[in-house]
This record gives C-alpha cells, structure tokens and sequence, in this order.
C-alpha cells in the first residue's frame, strides 16, 4: 500500500501528511544532526512502517499505548530480535521528539526490549590462519586489518589515506562507533601491502581526476569549509570502490569506498572451504583480535583503547572466551 496522502478514507489534517514531505523532514533534521546513512535509512523505514500501520490516524493522536502494540506486534507476529524492536523504537522517538516537536512523557515507560548476552564467536591462531590464507587481493588485506587492528568492518572499509601511519604503525579511526576517534596499532606486517595499496589508490584518483572526477564524499561540513579538500589524494578511501556510483545524499557521482558486502563474502567463502562448523564472519576477526591479545596478557584498558569500547565491561566479555578457560584461569585438573 502506498501513502502518498491520498489513501481513502484520509481526512483533510491527514492529508497533509504526505509522505514525501514527512520523510523529507526526517531525513533532514538526521542530516542536520549527522546522523549515518544506515540509521537514517533505518530509521526512515521504521516510520514509513509505523504510520501505515494506523492510517488514517496521525501520530500526532496516538499514545504511548499504540507505541507499545507497535513494538509488541514486531515481537509477537513478526518474531524480530530485541536489537530490531529498540532501533524501531528509537525511529519513533526520533519521528516525536525531534521531528514533529511533540512532548512525550509517556514515551518514558516504553519499556525497550532486552539485548540477550552471547558469548563472541572466536577462532584459534590457527583457524584464523587457515581462514586469511584462503582470501586474496583486497579482500585478504582488509581481513588481516579488522585481525592485527581491530577494527569494525565498516571502520576498515571507510579507512582514508591520510589516516594510515605507516611509519609509526598506527591507524587512526576517525568518527567510529558513538562518534569517537581513536588509535589503534598497524601490524608492521602489512605495512608493504599497505604501501602497495595506496600506491594504486593514488593511481586510481589521479586516473578519475583526469575524467572530471575524483571529489570524494567528506563528512559533516568539511565539503564547505575546505572546497578543495575533497579532491586532495590524503582524503580518498584506502579501499576505493572499483565503479563510480551515484552518491543518494546529493546526487553526485563519485568513487564511494567499497561495499562491506564483498569481503562478508569472501570472508563466509573462506570459512567453508576452511571447513569451520560455526558462523564466521568480518567482526569474527575483531573478537579474535581482542581475545588473543588478552590471552598473550595484554592488560584489558589497553585493550579497550584499541577496540574503542566506552565501557571496560563490554571488553570483559572477551574474558570468558580465552583458551585458559571461562573465566581465564587454569583448571585444578589441568595443573
């Protein structure tokens, strides 16, 4: 079903709500407070859901009860996950607060669903190892980052020339996770390919230059206050995608860096023809790199630090997954 505000039976204030204008408003009050694409596009779907769901009433009429049938319903009928049902929540209190200016102290007692705690999948050194060796060209090169760095694989994957330190062995991640920068280590291992790689970056950017092109994306306001900078070899993605595409926030064609879902699947290829019985993914390699720090004995703040975790307690995790047992201590019998 569509709405476009001319669904029957839509009284004369509904109609106004049409959903072009309506979404044009979230989408920029979330581009006005630097929102991601991804949560903007969540977001946006969320309340595209919630408002066809109770037409012909508007949201302006409906309460905290609608809200929490809303979310019920995705529980009950649709069996989401609890990390579905608070992003839809979260949409919502978005579309109320900031978008259509409404106080709502009975959003308050929408109680958000409860994140089940899941032990981190984690290989051993030499199932990481047999899973890196399979995998080649870019694709190796970006796993062995998220493993000797880890990194998130959307932190690898939006990784700028300029923030590669190959002669202090450091990347900086810039706007990760909560909008935090940080420094993490660079295997010196990979400092060759590395070199390598953007040597063909810089190929590539003075090749799409020459056609008119070569402006790539740059966060926030920096495309306003350095015109130029944009076009600067320092601000190109490490891994650049291999076609110019049309960039959905402004309609401008320019190289984007590579989509996340060709090392998803090269990394699932590589664990099958590696024989793993157990899902294996890109962030896999995050929790093996933090897992098999702390079990060389690499204090956990440090840890932290490298993983960008707000909290020592969700680094804490990696604790009960160590080879030395659950809570990474050796057993009486193994002495």
């Amino acid at each position: 079903m569509s709405y476009d505000g001319e669904h029957a039976g839509i009284s004369g204030d509904v109609a106004q709500l049409r959903e072009p204008r309506l979404l044009e408003q979230v989408r920029n009050r979330m581009r006005l407070k630097h929102y991601s694409l991804r949560t903007e596009q969540a977001y946006l779907y969320w309340i595209r859901r919630y408002i066809r769901a109770y037409l012909p009433r508007h949201p302006r009429e409906l309460d905290g009860a609608v809200v929490e049938h809303f979310l019920s319903r995705l529980a009950t009928r649709d069996n989401v996950a609890a990390s579905t049902q608070n992003q839809a929540l979260s949409a919502l209190l978005f579309l109320y607060r900031d978008v259509l200016g409404v106080d709502l102290p009975w959003m308050e007692n929408v109680v958000r669903a409860k994140r089940p705690q899941r032990l981190p999948v984690v290989l051993s050194r030499a199932q990481v190892g047999r899973l890196l060796e399979r995998l080649a060209g870019r694709e190796a090169l970006m796993a062995r980052l998220l493993y000797g760095s880890g990194l998130r694989l959307m932190e690898c994957a939006r990784l700028r020339v300029k923030d590669v330190g190959l002669e202090r062995n450091e990347l900086v991640v810039r706007d990760g996770k909560g909008g935090k920068d940080r420094v993490t280590v660079l295997p010196a291992v990979l400092r060759q390919d590395l070199a390598t790689q953007l040597v063909q970056v810089r190929a590539l950017h003075a090749r799409d230059l020459a056609c008119g092109l070569g402006r790539v994306h740059l966060p926030h306001a920096l495309a306003r206050k350095y015109p130029n900078a944009a076009a600067e070899p320092a601000w190109q993605y490490v891994f650049p995608a291999t076609r110019i595409s049309v960039d959905p926030r402004d309609g401008v064609r320019r190289r984007h860096h590579i989509d996340e879902k060709v090392l998803q699947s090269a990394v699932r290829r590589a664990a099958r023809e590696a024989g793993f019985d157990r899902p294996v993914t890109p962030h896999t390699l995050r929790h093996c790199f933090a897992t098999h720090l702390l079990e060389a004995g690499a204090d956990i703040r440090t840890v932290q630090e490298l993983l960008g975790h707000k909290d020592v307690a969700t680094t804490q995790i990696y604790t009960h997954v160590l080879n030395r047992g659950a809570l990474g201590v050796l057993s009486p019998l193994d002495r």
